[in-house]
């Protein structure tokens, strides 16, 4: 299954921060939000980086105290591997098990198109095989 598929499914809305925001606010946003990572963008659309839960937690090793107000550009992931809307879900499986990120940004253009996590990967490959269970069961008992 293609990404574009996927996104039309589960929404194209991502929920971003800006970079001088604070990890407090990045930490409120993901809670109320019920969500593990935040794209950093100062725009919208373009990609500074991103945030999750696993920075928070790496950021508190060694932290004096000051981690919630300091800005989310000094914890984030920088470097982000996204995807795009045209790219297989299986391949996409993949390279977030390979590379073990749990979160990536879908672009379209040079511009933000959606957030894809390892939940929507899972939750559609399991409704992919559900699918080929039943096709396979409908066949046989139509024998």
């Amino acid at each position: 299954m293609r990404i574009s598929k996927l996104l039309e499914a589960k929404g194209a809305d991502v929920a971003t921060i800006t970079p001088d925001e604070s990890v407090a606010n990045a930490v409120s946003g993901m809670a109320r939000l019920r969500i593990g990572a935040l794209v950093v963008s100062g725009d919208g659309s373009r990609i500074d980086g991103i945030v999750s839960e696993r920075d928070i937690v790496r950021a508190l090793v060694g932290d004096d105290g000051s981690l919630l107000a300091r800005p989310v550009s000094s914890i984030m992931t920088a470097t982000v591997h996204t995807c795009s809307p045209d790219d297989d879900t299986d391949g996409l499986m993949a390279t977030m098990t390979d590379r073990r990120i749990r979160h990536v940004p879908v672009v379209e253009g040079g511009r933000l198109a959606g957030i894809v996590s390892i939940g929507d990967v899972v939750k559609t490959r399991i409704g992919e095989l559900e699918h080929d269970r039943n096709q396979l069961v409908d066949y046989i008992n139509a024998r």
